[in-house]
């Protein structure tokens, strides 16, 4: 029997229960493939990180979701990155190996940022679905929508939809009786992010993250790095005018309130941020 140690965190969190939670194994050396699903199983968060030694950056990180592994995922980032620098000692700057590359990461007392992996122009592609079907999916109508629907991908690909208001928004209701109809990414999942600008709040953003669960249903997450990134790359695929700086608000609907920070930079350059508190530790025998 082995001990593993692990911390539970919350992420784009601005008060003790909000955020995305997080779960990080603090040495995952030893541990199987089988095993570390088992355990994100176990821990049945959105997803749950795996810390290795790395031979090209401060760590190797592993992340699981309860049903596979994910090549890169933004909560999951910046909470690694918070646990890797109290063990470690790396100070407020330092670099996460992912599947989908490495990822610097920086910090300000507890408000990490992470640049997202990807390079030049973004990854972008229609979404399969006529505007009207794609709105309907998420419970709108297609004059709901500002543009075309599109995949985004600056380190995982997502549906991202952009809508005319904060109360389009908030109306989003995903229609599960139709999910064989939904696009599916690279990884066979089925998402939507829906966001809008909200006028009344300059650089504010209003947004909800959908994604289809194993076995069935429709899941909202509180906070997305991953897909914040993408609307980064959304803003470099719509030509807009950088640098560019927002504020995104996410996890109202579920009650766990996060705030995440998105920069683009003006080489393209895309930041994702938000504050991580930890809230407790333990350990696992298996």
């Amino acid at each position: 029997m082995t001990q593993y140690a692990f911390r539970l965190l919350n992420v784009f969190a601005e008060a003790t229960f909000g955020g995305n939670p997080l779960c990080v194994f603090e040495d995952a050396r030893g541990m199987d493939d089988a095993t570390m699903q088992a355990l994100a199983l176990q821990f049945n968060l959105s997803e749950t990180t795996f810390v290795l030694p790395s031979d090209v950056a401060d760590a190797h990180v592993r992340i699981f979701t309860p049903g596979y592994e994910m090549r890169f995922a933004g909560h999951p980032t910046l909470g690694t990155a918070h646990v890797v620098r109290d063990i470690a000692g790396t100070g407020d700057s330092l670099s996460l190996e992912f599947k989908a590359g490495v990822v610097p990461v920086t910090a300000q007392a507890d408000i990490w940022t992470f640049t997202a992996p990807h390079s030049g122009a973004p990854k972008t592609a229609p979404a399969g679905l006529a505007d009207a079907d794609i709105a309907s999916l998420v419970g709108l109508k297609a004059d709901d929508l500002v543009g075309a629907p599109i995949w985004v991908d600056t380190g995982a690909d997502q549906l991202l939809i952009a809508v005319n208001s904060v109360d389009a928004v908030r109306r989003a209701v995903p229609d599960n009786a139709r999910m064989a109809m939904w696009p599916q990414s690279s990884l066979g999942r089925k998402t939507a992010y829906v966001f809008a600008f909200d006028p009344s709040r300059d650089g504010q953003v209003v947004a909800r993250y959908f994604f289809t669960m194993q076995g069935g249903g429709v899941a909202e997450d509180p906070g997305t790095g991953s897909a914040c990134a993408n609307l980064g790359g959304w803003l470099l695929a719509r030509g807009h005018a950088l640098p560019a700086a927002y504020r995104i608000d996410q996890g109202e609907a579920v009650n766990r309130p996060c705030r995440l920070r998105l920069s683009v930079q003006a080489d393209g350059a895309i930041e994702v941020g938000g504050r991580v508190i930890e809230i407790g530790r333990g350990v696992v025998t298996v």
